[in-house]
C-alpha cells in the first residue's frame, strides 16, 4: 500500500518542485517504487523529470475527464510521472460544480495505491482547490522552507491551514516532516531561523538540510533530477542523505 506525500508551502521560490523531483528519483534510485503526480499547472515537476508538459492523458484529464490514472502514468528511469500541463489551471474552475470536489484526486489514486510504494503530490504554491485536493488525498505533507523569516511566518499560515483540512476533510492528514532548502550555514540569519523552527516544531524538521546548488538549479533544463545530474554535488548528496533520513523515519 502506498504512502501518499503532498510537497507544499504556499510560498513559492522555497524549492518544492525541486524536492519533489529530487527525493522521489532518490527513493528510486534506492529501489523504492516511486510516483511523482504532478497537480501544478506551471508542469515544472513534469518537465523536472524528463516529461513532456504536454503529454496526454495528464492530471487535468484524471480530474476533470474522469481518465483513469493508470492510462497517465509515464515511465522514467527516475521513477513514475503523472504529467501535467497549463490547463490544469482551469481545474480549480471546473472542479467548482462536482460534487464531493475535494476527493476527486483522492478517488482517482486508489487504483494506484498498490502499485508504488511512494506517489508524491507536487502542489501549486497556493491554497486552492487543487490544492485542497491534494491534502485530502495525501497521508501526510512535506514543506520545504528556506530559512528566512518570511518563511518562518508564512508556514504558520500553512500549519494552520493543513489542520483545518485535517479537522474537516482528512482525519488522518499530519505533517511528514519540514525541509531546510538553499541552506547557507555561514550567514547568521540561517542559523536562527533554523534554530527558532527546530526549538518549536521539534522532530518534525528533518536533520538533513538542502545547500544551494547551482547544479540542482540547471539539472531541470536537461529533463533530469540533479541526484541523476551530477551525482556528487552537495546539492545532489543533500537529497540522496534526505532519502535515507526520510526511509528511517517512515519504517520507524
Amino acid at each position: 500500500m502506498a504512502k501518499i506525500i503532498a510537497i507544499a508551502n504556499q510560498k513559492g521560490g522555497v524549492g518544492k518542485t525541486t524536492t519533489c523531483v529530487n527525493l522521489c528519483a532518490a527513493l528510486s534510485m534506492k529501489g523504492k517504487r516511486t510516483l511523482l503526480v504532478d497537480c501544478d499547472p506551471q508542469g515544472n515537476g513534469s518537465s523536472g523529470m524528463g516529461v513532456n508538459k504536454n503529454q496526454k492523458p495528464n492530471t487535468y484529464d484524471i480530474l476533470i475527464n474522469k481518465t483513469p490514472a493508470a492510462d497517465c502514468v509515464v515511465h522514467t528511469k527516475y521513477g513514475d510521472v503523472i504529467p501535467t500541463g497549463k490547463e490544469l489551471a482551469a481545474a480549480s474552475v471546473e472542479l467548482i460544480e462536482t460534487r464531493r470536489r475535494e476527493y476527486v484526486l483522492k478517488n482517482a489514486l486508489m487504483s494506484l495505491f498498490s502499485d508504488y510504494d511512494y506517489i508524491f503530490l507536487d502542489c501549486p504554491p497556493s491554497l486552492e482547490l487543487l490544492t485542497v485536493n491534494a491534502f485530502v488525498a495525501a497521508d501526510s505533507i512535506i514543506i520545504p522552507m528556506q530559512c528566512e523569516y518570511y518563511a518562518l511566518e508564512g508556514i504558520v499560515d500553512l500549519i494552520s491551514s493543513i489542520k483545518m483540512c485535517n479537522k474537516r476533510l482528512n482525519k488522518r492528514l499530519e505533517i511528514e516532516g519540514i525541509i531546510l532548502t538553499m541552506y547557507d550555514s555561514r550567514a547568521n540569519l540561517t542559523n536562527q531561523v533554523a534554530n527558532e523552527l527546530r526549538k518549536f516544531l521539534k522532530d518534525k524538521v528533518y536533520d538533513t538540510v538542502i545547500p544551494r546548488s547551482v547544479r540542482l538549479s540547471e539539472a531541470p533544463s536537461h529533463g533530469i533530477p540533479g541526484v541523476a545530474y551530477d551525482k556528487v554535488n552537495k546539492g545532489s548528496k543533500g537529497y540522496m542523505a534526505l532519502a535515507d533520513e526520510f526511509i528511517r523515519r517512515c519504517e520507524k
